[in-house]
């Protein structure tokens, strides 16, 4: 199973038409287009999977650079997901006044 990136993404591109772009290689097992979790825009990025490893890479020699929604997409091999931090907050002291 290879998990494919895909960016500059046109904001208009929808899920459909990212699978008809990558089922011209080969089946494609799922499609997501990520959007802003506030405001529900697209980010202007996506993710396809295809199961075929062999499919997968020539999808992604033809479909990089290419144009999708009148931009010119950038495709390649998703990096695994990277653990994050929890809770953003920093461990280091601070703050207050000095006292002399």
């Amino acid at each position: 199973m290879k998990n494919i990136y895909v960016g500059n993404l046109d904001y208009n591109v929808t899920e459909d038409e990212l699978r008809t772009a990558f089922e011209a290689y080969g089946k494609v097992d799922n499609v997501t287009v990520l959007r802003d979790r506030e405001t529900g825009q697209p980010r202007g990025f996506g993710f396809v999977e295809m199961s075929n490893d062999e499919e997968a890479q020539k999808a992604i020699t033809g479909t990089n650079g290419t144009q999708l929604g009148g931009r010119n997409i950038s495709v390649n091999e998703a990096r695994p997901k990277t653990e994050r931090g929890g809770g953003g907050f920093s461990r280091g002291g601070g703050g207050g006044r000095r006292r002399y």
